[in-house]
C-alpha cells in the first residue's frame, strides 16, 4: 500500500512545495546508511541530542533521493532544486502520525507485545507458529522503539490477516506516543525487570507505564503469578479486560496444571475450559515462560474469534527453532568478513541484515554477497514471494548470491546478479565453492533448519593456526571394520569420554549416531548432559558416576554404571524419593582389574537389591585388564570366565534380559569370541589397532604453521637455557605449539621431530608454552607452510612409542584450546 508525497503531506500537516512531481512513496527511511531504493523513499530527519539528521540530506540528495521531512530550513534550499521538502515541527511526530494513520487503514487483529524480557522472543515465536497458516507481519528485529514502532507499523498491507509488534520505553510518557501507532487490539505484557528501571522511580511507576500501550485493547494477556504487573493492572483500571495464566490460580482463564522438563524438551499441561498440551524443545524458565505467553494468547485469539480453529496447531509448538538476539560479525578467511544471521530467514530479517552488510560494506573495498537458504512460511506463492526476495536482493546492490535449497533453486532464474544455487547445505560445503570466495563481505542468512553455523564455522578465520583436524569418513571406516568382526545382532559402545579421546565428543557422537552405533559411553555426568545439549539422543552410560551428580544424571537421562553397594544404594533411595521408575542401570564387575566393581562373593546380595521397581539393570560388563598383551592372554582367559559365571548368575536371578559385555578395542580384534551381547569400541574408533595399524584409518592429525624461519649461526643457540646448539649454519622455523597445546616437552632437542613437506626436521631447543622451533636446513620450506606433529605418517602410535607411553595420553593431551576442524569427503 503507497501513498503519494501529496497525500503523506496533508496526513502529516506538512508545509513545503512539490518540486520533482507525485512521486510514490514505498520506504520511509530514518537512517541515510540503510537506503536501498532512492526513488521511494521518503526520508524523516530525525534530530536527537547528539545529531540532526538535516545533515546527511545533502548526500541523500546526490544519492536520488528527492522526498524529505525536515524540520527547519537549509540555508539555501536552491541546493536541492528537485527536492520535495515537507517541513513540520517535529520529524518524529510526523513519523509516528504517518504510521498511526496507516494503522488505522486496517481492521486486523493487531497484537501489541511489551516487558522488560522475552518480547522478542514472544513475537518470533508467534510469528513462527502462525506463518503458513495465516499470513502475519511483524516487528522487524527488536524495532520497538520510537522510531522503530512506526517502522514495523508501516509494514502493514492488505494481505496480512494479523500483525504482531513490539513496543520498548526508556522513560516516561514515551509509551502513549507508541501505543497511538501501534494501537493493539490483544496485549501481552511479557515480564518486569530492571531494564531502564535509572529513568523510573520505581517499578511501579514503570509498569504503570509499560501498560499504557493497553488502554484500548480488548484483552491483556499476562503472568497472574506476578503481583505486582496485577497490582498495576487493577490501579490502571484495566483488570477487567485480562487473559490470565498462572501456575497457582485454578480460575485463571489458563490455568497451567504441570510443566515437565525432559533431557532437551518440556512438556507443558494447562486447562482453559480444556485439556491443553504443548510440548517444546527447551528446558531453560524463560523459554518455557515465553511459550506459555505465546500458548495463552493463541488461546485468547482463538476465543475473540480472531484466530481459526485451523490456524491453531499445538504441535507446531515442538517445531519453535531458537531466536538469534544479533549479527554477529567475524573475520573470515581470504580476507572475507562473515556476519552470521543463521537462526531465521523471512524477508523482513533479510532486508534489515542486508542494511547492516550494506553498512558495514560503504567503500566498496567488499563484494556484497549473500549465502541465503530457502525462506519458509512466506504466506505467499512461491513465484511471487521469491520475486519479491530477488527484487529485494537487487535493490540492497547484492553482487553474489549463493542460494541454497529446492525453492531457491527452482526461482533462480528471477535472480539477475553472479549466482549459484545448489539443493542443501551440505551439498554447498562439498563442493568446496567456499573455499573460493575472497575479498567479499558476506551474509549468511538462513533458517536454522538448514543449519547454516557449519559454512560459518568452515569459512571463520582462526585465531589460532594450531588445529586438530577429525577425519569423520575415518570414524566410520574404523566402526565398519569392527562391526565387520562381530555377529550382526552384537551391539556396540562407542566410547566418547575426556572430550572423545581428546578429537572432540560432539560430532563425533553426532556421527556415530547416524551410523547406528547402540550406546555412547562418557566418564562424568557433566559430558553427557553436554552431549544432550548438543542434540544427541541416544542411549549414554556415565563410567564414573557421582552422587552430587544425581541431578544431572535425571534431569538427561543418562545411565550411570554401579560399582558398589554404597552408590547402588543411593540410586534406588533418590529414584523412590523422586518417584521414578525403571532408571537405567549398568552393573560393573570386578574380574581381575581391581579397580571398580563388585567381587563374585557380593552377588548373591547384589541380585537381591536388583529386584527394585525403581530401576531396571541395562547391562553387566567388566574390564579387561591386559587384552591387548599376549604375554596376559591366559589371565585375560581367565577374566572372561570369571566375567561369563558373574553375569550369568545376575541374568538368571533377574526376571528380565539383561546385556553383558567385556570387550574393548583389543578384546574385539583378538578375542571376538567373548563378545557376548556387546561390545566397548574405544581407542580402536580413533585408528589406534592392537594387531595391525595397517586396517584401521588415522582419525586425528595435528597441525600448525610455520610462524617465521631465520638463519641461525653455528655459534649461536636456540631457545631456553640455550640448550639448542648447532653444528653448521642452519635455519630455523617456529611454530605457534607448545606444551600449553598438548605438545610433550620431552620431544624437544632433537628428541622428536615435525614433518614439514613431507620431510621430517627435528625439534630445536625446548619445547616452550607456546611455541616450539625445528631445524629446517634439510627441507624446502617456507613461512605459512603446513607443519604436521602426528597424522598419517608421524602417527600417534610412534609418538606413544617415542615416549614411552600410551596412545591414550596423546590424544587426551591435545588442549582444549586447540581448534578442532571436521572433514568428511
Amino acid at each position: 500500500m503507497n501513498y503519494s508525497i501529496s497525500e503523506i503531506a496533508g496526513i502529516i500537516g506538512a508545509k513545503g512545495e512539490i518540486r520533482s512531481g507525485e512521486a510514490e512513496i514505498k520506504i520511509l527511511l530514518t537512517d541515510s546508511r540503510s537506503l536501498s531504493d532512492a526513488p521511494v523513499s521518503l526520508f524523516f530527519a530525525l534530530k536527537t541530542e547528539q545529531n540532526d539528521g538535516q545533515r546527511y540530506v545533502g548526500d541523500l540528495y546526490r544519492s536520488g533521493v528527492r522526498n524529505f521531512v525536515v524540520s527547519h530550513r537549509f540555508d539555501s534550499d536552491d541546493s536541492l532544486p528537485e527536492a520535495n521538502l515537507l517541513r513540520v515541527e517535529d520529524t518524529l511526530n510526523a513519523l509516528q502520525s504517518l504510521a498511526a494513520y496507516h494503522r488505522r487503514r486496517f481492521n486486523i487483529p493487531v497484537v501489541g507485545i511489551t516487558g522488560s524480557n522475552g518480547k522478542t522472543i514472544v513475537k518470533e515465536w508467534i510469528y513462527q507458529l502462525l506463518a503458513g497458516k495465516i499470513d502475519v507481519v511483524r516487528s522487524p528485529r527488536s524495532y520497538n522503539s520510537q522510531t522503530g514502532a512506526p517502522l514495523s507499523v508501516w509494514q502493514m498491507d492488505r494481505q496480512h490477516d494479523i500483525a504482531v509488534f513490539e513496543a520498548g520505553i526508556s522513560k516516561p510518557g514515551e509509551m502513549s506516543r507508541i501505543e497511538s501507532v501501534i494501537r493493539p487490539t490483544i496485549g501481552v505484557f511479557t515480564t518486569l525487570g530492571d531494564a531502564h528501571q535509572e529513568n523510573f522511580i520505581s517499578q511501579e511507576e514503570k509498569c504503570t507505564e509499560k501498560l499504557q500501550l493497553f488502554v484500548n485493547s480488548e484483552r491483556i494477556v499476562y503472568n497472574e503469578d506476578s503481583p505486582l504487573i496485577k497490582y498495576c493492572l487493577r490501579k490502571t483500571g484495566l483488570a477487567d479486560k485480562t487473559y490470565s495464566w498462572s501456575r497457582a490460580n485454578q480460575t485463571a482463564n489458563l490455568f497451567i496444571e504441570s510443566i515437565d522438563k525432559g533431557i532437551d524438551r518440556t512438556v507443558i499441561k494447562g486447562r482453559c475450559g480444556k485439556e491443553v498440551c504443548i510440548e517444546i524443545p527447551f528446558t531453560d524458565d524463560a523459554s518455557i515462560e515465553d511459550a506459555i505467553h505465546c500458548l495463552a494468547l493463541i488461546l485468547c485469539l482463538a476465543d475473540c474469534g480472531y484466530l481459526p480453529e485451523p490456524a491453531v496447531d499445538y504441535q507446531a509448538f515442538l517445531r519453535l527453532d531458537p531466536v538469534a538476539m544479533r549479527l554477529d560479525v567475524s573475520r573470515g578467511l581470504n580476507n572475507n568478513v562473515l556476519i552470521n544471521d543463521t537462526y531465521n530467514s523471512d524477508i523482513n530479517s533479510l532486508s534489515i541484515a542486508l542494511d547492516f552488510m550494506a553498512r558495514r560494506s560503504t567503500d566498496g573495498r567488499l563484494k556484497r554477497t549473500l549465502i541465503l537458504s530457502d525462506i519458509l512460511q512466506s504466506g505467499m506463492v512461491p513465484a511471487a514471494f521469491y520475486r519479491k526476495v530477488a527484487e529485494l536482493v537487487r535493490i540492497k546492490q547484492v553482487e553474489r548470491i549463493i542460494g541454497i535449497g529446492p525453492n531457491l533453486m527452482s526461482h533462480s532464474n528471477l535472480f539477475t546478479m553472479d549466482k549459484e544455487f545448489f539443493p542443501t547445505t551440505e551439498s554447498f560445503l562439498d563442493s568446496s565453492r567456499w573455499r573460493t570466495l575472497k575479498d567479499s563481505i558476506i551474509l549468511i542468512k538462513g533458517s536454522r533448519r538448514s543449519r547454516f553455523e557449519r559454512i560459518t564455522e568452515q569459512m571463520e578465520e582462526k585465531a589460532h593456526r594450531t588445529v586438530l583436524e577429525v577425519d569423520l569418513d575415518a570414524v566410520i571406516h574404523n566402526l565398519k571394520y569392527f562391526r565387520s568382526i562381530l555377529r550382526p545382532e552384537t551391539k556396540t559402545v562407542c566410547m566418547v569420554k575426556a572430550f572423545g579421546y581428546g578429537v572432540g565428543s560432539y560430532e563425533l557422537a553426532k556421527t556415530l549416531q547416524e551410523r547406528g552405533a547402540d550406546c555412547l559411553a562418557v566418564a562424568l555426568a557433566d559430558e553427557g548432559a553436554e552431549l544432550r545439549r548438543e542434540g544427541i539422543t541416544m542411549p549414554v552410560m556415565v563410567m564414573n558416576p557421582e552422587e552430587h551428580a544425581f541431578n544431572t544424571l535425571f534431569e538427561y537421562r543418562l545411565e550411570p554404571e554401579i560399582y558398589n553397594f554404597t552408590m547402588l544404594d543411593a540410586v534406588i533411595r533418590e529414584t523412590r524419593r523422586r518417584g521414578i521408575m525403571n532408571f537405567p542401570i549398568h552393573i560393573k564387575l570386578d574380574t581381575g582389574m581391581s579397580r571398580l566393581g563388585f567381587d563374585s562373593s557380593d552377588i548373591p546380595l547384589l541380585t537381591d537389591l536388583l529386584n527394585n521397581e525403581s530401576i531396571t539393570v541395562k547391562s553387566v560388563f567388566s574390564h579387561l585388564a591386559g587384552s591387548d598383551s599376549p604375554s596376559l592372554d591366559d589371565f585375560t582367559r581367565e577374566q572372561i570366565c570369571r566375567f561369563s559365571e558373574g553375569s550369568e548368575s545376575i541374568q538368571k536371578a533377574l526376571q528380565y534380559p539383561v546385556l553383558r559385555h567385556l570387550l574393548n578395542s583389543a578384546g574385539i580384534e583378538r578375542f571376538p569370541e567373548a563378545q557376548f551381547d556387546m561390545v566397548r569400541l574405544g581407542i580402536g574408533l580413533y585408528g589406534i589397532s592392537a594387531v595391525s595399524d595397517s586396517v584401521l584409518r588415522p582419525v586425528a592429525s595435528l597441525k600448525t604453521r610455520v610462524l617465521q624461519i631465520r638463519e641461525v649461526q653455528p655459534e649461536e643457540t636456540v631457545g631456553y637455557n640455550r640448550n639448542g646448539k648447532l653444528k653448521r649454519i642452519s635455519r630455523i622455523a617456529c611454530m605457534p605449539i607448545g606444551y600449553a597445546d598438548g605438545l610433550d616437552r620431552r620431544l624437544g632437542n632433537g628428541h622428536g621431530a615435525v614433518e614439514i613437506n613431507g620431510k621430517r626436521c627435528p625439534f630445536v631447543g625446548n619445547i616452550c608454552m607456546d611455541i616450539c622451533m625445528a631445524d629446517v636446513t634439510d627441507c624446502n620450506c617456507s613461512e605459512g607452510d603446513v607443519a604436521v606433529i602426528f597424522g598419517d605418517t608421524i602417527t600417534v602410535n610412534d609418538l606413544a612409542e617415542q615416549l614411552q607411553t600410551i596412545p591414550y595420553e596423546i590424544l587426551t593431551s591435545v588442549s582444549p584450546r586447540v581448534k578442532r576442524i571436521y572433514y568428511k569427503e
